[in-house]
């Protein structure tokens, strides 16, 4: 039996968020709490263990040398507690009638739509959870079970989690109509583009991730210049594009119908085209739980095979 010291399972997911997020408003949103509960929870966690835990400064809250000691062992129960948690799913078929799912924005905005229509054909009474983050915090979700499968954007994959490749997204270099690359007859090199203030996403996106890491293997060494907005959203990109703020870097789902009226201009740039992978990840297992998130994987994979047979019309130059 657990002795008078040890916290509640809410208790230890608070803290180790905490720990990640550096605040006690991140942590609140993140884990869809309120502040006031957050704060609540490591109070209540300091009295049961009796050590204080969480220094709190003007810049924000950070864990005590003792905070990141109980974090570690805490991260452990954490994780053994999902597993149990999924053997006891599995065992009762709660899989196969609910899931909640998390994925990064361009999956979740321009695919997960198709695929989820799919799987309620097959699974009728279905609830489905869905969240969209950006790619880190996806796999934040899965790592720490609040969500049983995730979809990510990114090439790096996660440590520890089990990934397979459900897809390829482009990315493309996007202005508005009025910028002097919209009127270049020339291929935009990759060094001109690494060397160009852009509005990007977010450190922890998918598709900045990406660019970076496309960049680094096409210029080895290279430096990106600053950003010249840092954005959280793929809408709000493409209204700063549009507004003739700086070209930008983005998933070419993403901005089809701005192209098709006009709104945006996409540049070619030379060399092969900026590819990446999607990814579907989940915790244990050589292959997702069976039921929703088997069949999920199994949609989603159905979709690339059909895609790849698709021939592309782009022509590089």
């Amino acid at each position: 039996m657990p002795g008078p010291h040890v916290p509640d399972l809410i208790g230890m997911e608070v803290l180790l968020t905490v720990h990640d997020c550096g605040s006690l408003g991140a942590t609140a949103r993140r884990l869809g709490l309120s502040q006031q509960a957050v704060s609540s929870r490591l109070r209540a966690m300091e009295a049961v263990i009796g050590l204080e835990l969480v220094s709190r400064t003007r810049r924000g809250s950070v864990l005590t040398a003792d905070g990141r000691r109980v974090a570690a062992l805490a991260g452990e129960v954490l994780r053994v507690a999902g597993d149990l948690e999924a053997g006891i799913e599995s065992l009762r078929g709660v899989a196969a009638s609910s899931i909640r799912i998390a994925a990064s924005f361009t999956v979740a905005d321009y695919l997960l739509p198709g695929w989820l229509v799919a799987l309620r054909e097959r699974q009728r009474k279905l609830h489905i959870d869905l969240v969209s983050l950006d790619s880190d915090d996806v796999i934040a979700a899965v790592r720490d079970g609040s969500a049983r499968l995730g979809f990510i954007e990114t090439p790096r994959l996660p440590d520890g989690l089990h990934a397979i490749q459900v897809g390829v997204d482009e990315l493309v270099v996007i202005v508005a109509p009025g910028h002097r690359w919209a009127r270049r007859t020339t291929l935009l090199a990759m060094d001109e583009l690494a060397a160009t203030r852009l509005v990007t996403r977010e450190p922890g996106s998918g598709t900045r991730q990406s660019f970076e890491m496309l960049v680094a293997e096409r210029i080895p060494g290279a430096v990106l210049a600053p950003s010249e907005r840092e954005l959280r959203s793929t809408s709000a990109t493409k209204a700063a594009v549009v507004s003739g703020a700086a070209p930008s870097v983005i998933s070419a789902r993403a901005v089809v119908d701005d192209v098709a009226l006009g709104r945006l201009v996409v540049v070619p740039v030379a060399g092969e085209r900026m590819l990446r992978p999607l990814s579907a990840i989940w915790r244990t297992g050589q292959r997702p739980a069976a039921g929703a998130a088997e069949d999920l994987v199994a949609i989603a994979m159905r979709h690339r095979d059909a895609a790849q047979k698709t021939p592309t019309t782009q022509n590089r130059g």
